[in-house]
């Protein structure tokens, strides 16, 4: 069974772990801010699988996290990117929220629609992050 620190460390490896520290601990306070708010699911993991399904598997480029359908395994394969994903997990529950109180973000490589709806709250290296998306 995958625990939640699992969830949350997956994400920070494929949608992070090409950044600095701080990105990586904005994606985990991304994570944690949804599970506070009541729009989203109250469990890390379901936060993480949150997307479009079809016959119980999830649509590919669907998902409020595009690593989790993509069409890509989810297995680490860099260890030492793991084990700091692992650890910046932990880090971002001792930091208070750099990102704002976001609940969203995308890369600076993107402009998805819904960034018209939100405020721009933090930018933090290649990632922009947002309240009050609608």
């Amino acid at each position: 069974m995958i625990t939640p620190l699992m969830c949350v460390a997956l994400a920070i490896y494929f949608e992070a772990r090409g950044e600095p520290d701080a990105g990586q601990i904005a994606v985990a306070h991304v994570i944690r801010n949804r599970i506070e708010d009541p729009r989203y699911p109250d469990n890390a993991c379901d936060v993480v699988k949150q997307g479009y399904y079809w016959n119980g598997n999830p649509i590919r480029n669907m998902c409020q996290f595009s690593f989790y359908c993509d069409g890509k395994p989810e297995d680490p394969h860099d260890e030492r990117a793991w084990r700091d994903a692992v650890y910046i997990v932990h880090l971002s529950g001792l930091i208070p929220d750099i990102t704002g109180g976001a609940t969203h973000y995308h890369s600076t490589k993107v402009f998805p629609e819904w960034a018209y709806t939100g405020q721009v709250t933090a930018n933090i290296h290649k990632h922009v992050f947002y309240t009050g998306v609608r």
